[in-house]
């Protein structure tokens, strides 16, 4: 661990704002944190909660009604039930693997442990893809959200940049201890916008784009059939709602008190995985197949505004952690990595800012471009978590235990080293397979849809919140 850091707080301490002077310290991966310098190790684990659930509660959630259509109620929720049983595992390795690695900060860290300098290298790249497309996931929601609230008012593709720009200005605040207000707003904000769909499609006559000239009544499947590349589509949809586990790394790295990390993730994967159940299947239950994507547009058009309008500052709040979060955007992964064993990394240097505004600016820009060239949220969604949310959340979790645990579990071998063991060969291979099929599903949907939505080509002016 760090020395000189303080790892027992109070919860009122936790609670409270911190207003003293930052204490010198000495930390494994930051160096030296003096007064003078941003203090990185200032998330208290009330915090951790409200970061842990950013990272994933808010676009993932949104596709869900539309994955319970694909796979049927009951395979939907088994579904979304073991994809969480795996990736909170992966979680608590996280945790218990920093503790022992107190020099790991992002993904890169552990490649190296690994695999060397070609692990670093391979994890690093992929991550700093993967919060790329992930920071493209929440320009392009955003983008739908005030398409809906302007009833279209402008071009998409103008949408989207301005959502660039507003999500480049708060991502530039360089600490996660004074950007965790951007998390409470946003897991409140979403919540209250997918709470009022969810009652109010509960309440309509009938979704909005269903027939006018029968009696409605909802064609919702307990049990689907969908074809092979419908089934692993809608599986890695499920994967990106559960996807931020690389951006845990670093939550954990700038907790103040890493041992109440478990803690925080508990609180933070039953409340997801309670929330995406009841809010998914309420809102399939009422709209069946006619269930729009993103979700919030299943009410009308009124409540689709309204839900919108309070949705939208949690919308920016989850590019703005995309964007920060060190490898949930590879903005702070590369300022780290730039800067790390230099003086500049904790100074108020001209290079310190420089760096900082470098990385995020050149970030944003490339999530733009995407989010531009990929304008169908759901084909979007089901890409990003078969390519990259597969590699980020179960092959490397796999071989991180095994890194901790294989030669010692070999020399006293006993029943919970082997089902241990067994498991995590199973998520590395469960994880390459949904990579490679999910990946290949995806592909050819994104084909299909460029094809049969009309207008909804890249850079267009089509309006995607009506999708």
């Amino acid at each position: 661990m760090s020395e000189s850091i303080d790892l027992g707080p109070s919860l009122a301490e936790d609670c409270s704002k911190h207003t003293g002077p930052a204490p010198v310290t000495q930390d494994a991966v930051f160096g030296e944190i003096t007064e003078e310098g941003p203090n990185y190790r200032d998330v208290g684990w009330l915090g951790t909660v409200a970061l842990m659930m950013k990272t994933q509660f808010g676009l993932g959630v949104l596709s869900i009604p539309q994955i319970l259509d694909s796979l049927g109620v009951v395979p939907g929720i088994l579904c979304i039930l073991a994809i969480a049983v795996i990736t909170t595992w992966s979680n608590y390795v996280i945790g218990t693997f920093k503790l022992n690695h107190p020099e790991v900060y992002a993904i890169d860290d552990v490649g190296e442990l690994l695999f060397g300098r070609i692990g670093r290298e391979i994890l690093g790249t992929a991550v700093c893809i993967y919060w790329i497309f992930c920071s493209c996931s929440g320009l392009l929601s955003t983008s739908i959200g005030l398409n809906a609230v302007s009833s279209h008012g402008t071009c998409t593709a103008v949408f989207v940049l301005v959502s660039a720009i507003a999500s480049f200005c708060l991502a530039s605040i360089r600490t996660l201890g004074k950007i965790k207000w951007t998390a409470w707003v946003g897991v409140g904000s979403i919540f209250t916008a997918v709470m009022i769909a969810t009652i109010a499609v509960g309440l309509q006559e009938r979704p909005p784009t269903a027939p006018r000239d029968s009696q409605w009544a909802s064609d919702y499947k307990i049990v689907g059939s969908p074809s092979f590349m419908k089934a692993v589509t809608a599986v890695s949809s499920i994967v990106f709602a559960y996807a931020g586990t690389p951006g845990f790394f670093p939550i954990a790295a700038e907790m103040r008190n890493p041992s109440l990390y478990t803690r925080a993730l508990l609180i933070c994967q039953f409340a997801i995985t309670a929330i995406y159940i009841a809010i998914g299947t309420v809102i399939y239950y009422y709209c069946g197949s006619y269930v729009a994507a993103p979700a919030l547009g299943s009410a009308g058009t009124l409540i689709k505004k309204v839900a919108y309008g309070i949705a939208l500052p949690g919308l920016v709040a989850s590019t703005v952690i995309v964007l920060h979060v060190s490898e949930r955007q590879p903005n702070k992964y590369l300022f780290v990595r730039m800067l790390r064993g230099s003086e500049h990394l904790t100074a108020n240097s001209f290079k310190h800012w420089a760096t900082w505004f470098g990385c995020t600016f050149t970030v944003t820009i490339s999530s733009y471009l995407i989010a531009s060239g990929i304008p169908i949220f759901s084909d979007l969604v089901s890409l990003i978590g078969a390519l990259l949310g597969t590699l980020m959340s179960f092959q490397p979790m796999g071989c991180v235990w095994l890194y901790d645990n294989w030669r010692r579990g070999r020399e006293l071998p006993t029943l919970k080293w082997f089902l241990l063991s067994g498991w995590s060969i199973l998520v590395i291979v469960c994880g390459s397979f949904l990579m490679v099929a999910g990946t290949w599903g995806s592909i050819i949907n994104i084909v299909a849809s460029s094809k049969a939505a009309s207008g909804s080509s890249a850079w267009s002016c089509f309006d995607n919140s009506n999708s």
